[in-house]
């Protein structure tokens, strides 16, 4: 029982995209701003803080516990 619903709702989606034609251009639309948008999130505000301020792993994961343990 479970596995046929599954199978219905992946049908009724699946037909549902391959017979859209103004909702393909929305989707890519979407798609591409999201795209745009991670991209400059991550290139602005998500900046490699632990890269920068430490030469290798053993500082990055000393500096990460301290701040995990150490009281505020």
């Amino acid at each position: 029982m479970s596995k046929n619903v599954f199978i219905r709702v992946f049908r009724f989606y699946y037909e549902g995209f391959t017979n859209m034609t103004v909702g393909r251009k929305l989707w890519a639309i979407i798609i591409i701003k999201l795209i745009v948008l991670f991209a400059v999130l991550k290139l602005f505000f998500f900046q490699d803080f632990l890269g920068s301020k430490f030469e290798n792993d053993q500082e990055r994961s000393d500096y990460v516990i301290e701040q995990l343990i150490s009281p505020k």
